[in-house]
């Protein structure tokens, strides 16, 4: 890519205008956008060992259930926003058979770098964009359906983002949003919280050596909408229907919405 220009991401038979991926933070960033991307750029090279020491192995569960509730079929084109190294675009294709299309978008560029690093040993033909969820570089009505996974809690402005994933799905295109709850529900619940708080941030800082970002996790979860309240975000964001899958008692959910037509 040209760091100086527009670019023209490939996808197929299609051709999307997306912004370049730059290592520097673009002028003008708002600072809070500018820490989580900084801090997403420090962890990312042990991103996914950590994703699976937290989780147990359950985040690849829960990402494949993601791609089957958004049941991408042959010839469609998705989004997967947020998409970190680039697991649950992989998810996509395989649900798919590699017959739909999918473009793994994300603002920081060390999880990019790794996603296509990934994407190239599975011989998986995902094109990556540089790309910011609330001002995302698409035209309306691109995509058939959107996924994003423990990602849009990270948003500055949680409407704005769900607003512009709105936009770019065309009508009756899907969105998955796959992310924690913040009060697990069931027999596991209080070793789940003592788990986010206690176990998460300590084993985050010993092998990330990076404790201020594993004590985010806990934090952001703990604000972050119920089930029923992010639900009803969607909706005013402009989905006209919105379902609630929870995974794990509860741990975590996937929000599946779909947008009307126009």
């Amino acid at each position: 890519m040209n760091p100086g220009g527009s670019e023209t991401l490939r996808t197929g038979r299609r051709r999307l205008p997306c912004r370049p991926v730059n290592e520097a933070l673009p002028p003008g960033i708002d600072k809070a956008a500018g820490k989580i991307q900084a801090m997403f750029s420090r962890i990312a090279p042990r991103y996914d060992l950590l994703n699976r020491l937290l989780s147990g192995g359950t985040d690849v569960a829960w990402r494949n259930e993601a791609a089957r509730l958004l049941s991408p079929l042959p010839g469609e084109l998705h989004l997967d926003l947020c998409s970190g190294t680039g697991d649950l675009a992989l998810a996509v294709a395989r649900r798919s058979g590699g017959r739909a299309r999918v473009v793994a978008a994300d603002f920081t560029f060390e999880m990019l770098a790794l996603g296509q690093e990934k994407f190239r040993r599975r011989s998986a033909p995902i094109p990556e964009a540089g790309a910011d969820g609330l001002n995302l570089p698409f035209p309306d009505g691109t995509f058939d359906g959107a996924t994003a996974a423990f990602g849009v809690r990270n948003f500055e402005d949680l409407d704005r983002g769900l607003r512009e994933l709105c936009r770019v799905l065309k009508p009756g295109g899907r969105l998955v949003v796959l992310e924690f709850t913040p009060e697990p529900k069931g027999p596991l619940a209080p070793f789940v919280r003592f788990h986010v708080k206690h176990v998460v941030p300590r084993l985050g800082r010993l092998v990330s050596r990076d404790g201020s970002a594993y004590q985010y996790l806990p934090d952001s979860v703990g604000r972050w909408p119920a089930p029923e309240a992010l639900a009803a975000r969607m909706r005013a964001a402009g989905f006209a229907s919105v379902e609630i899958h929870l995974l794990a008692f509860g741990i975590a959910a996937a929000h599946v919405a779909r947008k009307g037509a126009p």
